[in-house]
């Protein structure tokens, strides 16, 4: 795509959202321009209706906006048929969520690993990461145990090492610490943020938690479906 190179993640042109509420049209997003690029660490924050959970599951691919066109990873959306995008999401993001989306029969161990099994991922080198993630995310003592044996900090953790251990270009987190206490949610996003920096691999949140906000290094606020202010921070 011209315009673009090896570094942006993420390219939104003209990006509109508009539902349909008994056959009156409900613009959601208003044509948003938006380039991320590798290694960011950013929040895209706004009050109730402005539009940014769409936005997170259109950049995402599990929406598809009404107009304009959504580039991952140098690749367009629109182009890739229903199991391509299937399989480009599952090589490419990770997924963390207020509900954590745990799956309750399978341990923590085999919830972290359960993406690089549909990957293809060898036994030896699954059970390496895994070991590695949740020591990095201090729950290695919990790898047997099931997910309502947790606390809530404890199973969003694991939805963090399940989100990063397929080595992902892109993390996508849409609320993650709204069930969460501020001090676990921000012991949590220290975390992230120290995953961030070491890795490169880039973050963005959907969010209204202030602690996000002070945490994120881009700060985009929507406002009725338009990107109201975009400021970079040192």
């Amino acid at each position: 795509m011209s315009g673009t190179n090896n570094k942006d993640v993420i390219v939104t042109k003209a990006v509109t959202k508009i539902y349909e509420d008994n056959g009156i049209p409900v613009p959601a997003l208003r044509g948003i321009d938006l380039t991320i690029k590798s290694g960011e660490f950013t929040a895209i924050v706004g009050p109730s209706g402005s539009g940014k959970t769409t936005f997170l599951n259109i950049i995402s691919g599990l929406d598809d906006p009404t107009e304009g066109e959504v580039w991952l990873a140098g690749k367009k959306l629109s182009s890739m048929s229903g199991s391509e995008l299937s399989d480009f999401r599952r090589d490419h993001i990770g997924f963390i969520f207020q509900a954590y989306n745990l799956i309750p029969v399978l341990t923590v161990e085999e919830n972290v690993e359960y993406i690089m099994l549909l990957q293809g991922v060898g036994k030896a080198e699954r059970h390496r990461r895994v070991e590695k993630i949740l020591a990095e995310l201090g729950i290695e003592g919990f790898a047997h145990r099931l997910p309502t044996k947790l606390s809530g900090g404890q199973q969003q953790r694991v939805a963090v090492a399940r989100a990063m251990v397929a080595q992902p270009s892109l993390i996508l987190a849409d609320e993650p610490t709204a069930n969460l206490d501020s001090k676990t949610g921000g012991e949590l996003l220290d975390m992230m943020r120290e995953l961030n920096e070491e890795s490169g691999i880039t973050f963005v949140f959907s969010t209204h938690d202030v602690q996000i906000m002070e945490r994120a290094r881009r700060l985009v606020t929507l406002k009725d479906g338009l990107i109201h202010t975009d400021e970079t921070r040192s």
